[in-house]
C-alpha cells in the first residue's frame, strides 16, 4: 500500500508542475496590464518603468517563470498587487472558506445521489423511481446562479428565512448562524455533482444486480438485504472515483455561486482579482486549486486501493 501511495504521489509532481506552466503562460498571454490597473491612466511613463522594474515585469519570460515557480516552491505567493499585503494568507483564508463550502455541498451530494440513485434503480418503473430520476435531471440542467437567484428570491427577500449574502452576521456568529448562512449556497453547489452521482449509481447498481453472481445468491435463497449489500460492494469503486472528480469539481466550480451569495471563498477571490488585474493573487488561487484537485485524487485513489485490493497491482 505504501508503495502504491507513493508512485500515485509521483505520478502527480509532473502534473503539479504543468499545472504551474498552464497557469503562468495563460495569464501572462491575457490581455491587460497591472501596471495600468495600479497607475490609472494619468500616471507618467517614469512611474509606469518605476513600477514594471518593481514588479519584475522588465525581465525575458523564462526570468519571470523561474522566479516565481521558486517562489511558489517554498510557499511564497508574492505580494497582492491591489492590496499591497502578501498574498498567501489572503489565498490560504478564502480557500479555507471554500473548503468549508465545498465539504458541506460534497456531503449533501453524496448522500442524496447515492439516496436517489439507489431508489430509482431499486424501484425501477414505479412512481417513485421516475420522480427520483426526474429530480436527477433537474439537478444536472439547472443552471446554479438561476437558482441561487431564485432561492435568495423566495427565502430571503420574501419569508425572510436565511441571509442571502456573506458568511457570518455582523451582529452574531458561531456554527448556527455559519449554518444559516451556508445552507443555500451548499444546495446551489450540490446540485450537479448530486445529480451526476444519482445517475452513476443508478446505472451501476443496476448493471451489477443482472450479473450471474447476484441471481446465484437469490437462488441460494439469501435475504434480499445481504443481496444488496453485496452489490453495493461492487459500485463502491466506481462510486469513489465519480465522488472524487465531483469533489475536485466543487473546488473550482463553485465561482458562480460564491459570487452570486457573495461567498468569501476562492472563486470569489478570483474574481475579484482578475477584474484588478492582480496577477500573484490569480495564479496563487488558481495553482492551490490544482494541487487540491490532486491531493482529492490521490486520496481517492487510496480509498479505491483499499476496496479493491486488485488496484495496488
Amino acid at each position: 500500500m505504501t508503495r502504491f501511495l507513493l508512485r500515485r504521489t509521483l505520478a502527480a509532481v509532473p502534473i503539479l508542475v504543468g499545472v504551474s506552466v498552464v497557469v503562468f503562460v495563460t495569464l501572462k498571454l491575457t490581455p491587460g496590464n497591472p501596471v495600468d490597473s495600479l497607475l490609472g491612466p494619468t500616471s507618467t511613463a517614469q512611474d509606469r518603468a518605476q513600477l514594471t522594474r518593481q514588479l519584475g515585469l522588465d525581465n525575458s519570460f523564462l526570468v519571470q517563470f523561474w522566479d516565481w515557480f521558486s517562489r511558489i516552491v517554498r510557499g511564497d505567493f508574492g505580494t497582492s498587487i491591489a492590496e499591497q499585503l502578501p498574498a498567501r494568507p489572503i489565498v490560504i483564508h478564502a480557500f479555507y472558506n471554500t473548503l468549508i463550502l465545498t465539504g458541506f455541498a460534497a456531503v449533501l451530494a453524496l448522500v442524496f445521489g447515492v439516496a436517489l440513485g439507489a431508489v430509482a434503480a431499486l424501484r425501477s418503473g414505479r412512481i417513485s423511481g421516475a420522480l427520483a430520476n426526474g429530480f436527477t435531471l433537474f439537478s444536472v440542467s439547472a443552471p446554479q446562479y438561476s437558482l441561487a437567484l431564485l432561492l435568495i428570491v423566495l427565502f430571503s427577500a420574501r419569508v425572510h428565512l436565511f441571509p442571502a449574502t456573506g458568511m457570518h452576521s455582523a451582529t452574531s456568529g458561531g456554527l448556527g448562524d455559519l449554518f444559516d448562512h451556508l445552507l443555500m449556497p451548499g444546495i446551489c453547489a450540490a446540485l450537479v455533482p448530486m445529480g451526476i452521482i444519482a445517475r452513476m449509481f443508478r446505472s451501476s447498481l443496476l448493471e451489477v444486480l443482472g450479473q450471474d453472481f447476484i441471481e446465484s445468491y437469490a437462488a441460494r435463497g439469501l435475504p434480499r438485504w445481504r443481496i444488496y449489500l453485496h452489490a453495493l460492494h461492487n459500485v463502491v469503486p466506481s462510486l469513489l472515483t465519480v465522488a472524487g472528480l465531483q469533489i475536485g469539481y466543487l473546488l473550482g466550480g463553485v465561482v458562480f455561486v460564491e459570487t452570486v451569495f457573495s461567498w468569501p471563498g476562492i472563486g470569489m477571490l478570483v474574481y475579484n482579482s482578475i477584474s484588478q488585474r492582480d496577477l500573484p493573487v490569480i495564479q496563487a488561487s488558481v495553482l492551490v486549486s490544482a494541487v487540491a484537485f490532486v491531493a482529492i485524487n490521490v486520496a481517492v485513489d487510496a480509498l479505491h486501493a483499499v476496496v479493491d485490493p486488485r488496484v495496488r497491482r
